[in-house]
């Protein structure tokens, strides 16, 4: 029975985007050809890494979402091994099916201009800002 994973690989920083990307297509094909579906790949770039990995303080993620069963899974992992490109990388399998959803956009956002605040210049020995404040604010009693 197949089942939805979530893998997460990285790339040394060190190659070329070219090279980078035959790291990638390479774990695509091995999930391909094994009889496993790509539900979707995101290439987050170079990143600073949480602490130092193989004398590397920064990485290029990958995120893989798939459908696969467990033993394509395990040969996607022995392959991550076996990838001198590949510093680390961890594979979770999800309970539900992946649901992707586009970003949402608000077209009132498109259409307002932002607004903008003039706030007063404060005179010598004046604190503009703070006395507009405390002027305008409104005591609240528990």
């Amino acid at each position: 029975m197949r089942s939805t994973y979530e893998s997460i690989f990285i790339i040394k920083p060190t190659l070329s985007d070219e090279e980078t990307e035959k790291v990638i297509q390479k774990m695509q094909e091995i999930i391909t050809t094994g009889g496993g579906e790509i539900i979707n790949v995101e290439n987050w770039g170079k990143k600073k890494l949480a602490y130092e990995i193989k004398k590397h303080k920064r990485g290029h993620y990958v995120l893989l979402h798939l459908k696969a069963e467990g033993p394509l899974v395990k040969e996607l992992e022995r392959n991550y091994r076996l990838n001198d490109a590949v510093i680390k990388f961890i594979t979770v399998k999800l309970k539900g099916d992946i649901v992707l959803q586009k970003p949402a956009t608000a077209p009132e956002a498109k259409e307002k201009p932002a607004k903008t605040v003039d706030v007063p210049v404060a005179e010598k020995g004046k604190d503009t800002v703070s006395s507009e404040i405390a002027e305008s604010s409104e005591t609240v009693k528990e």
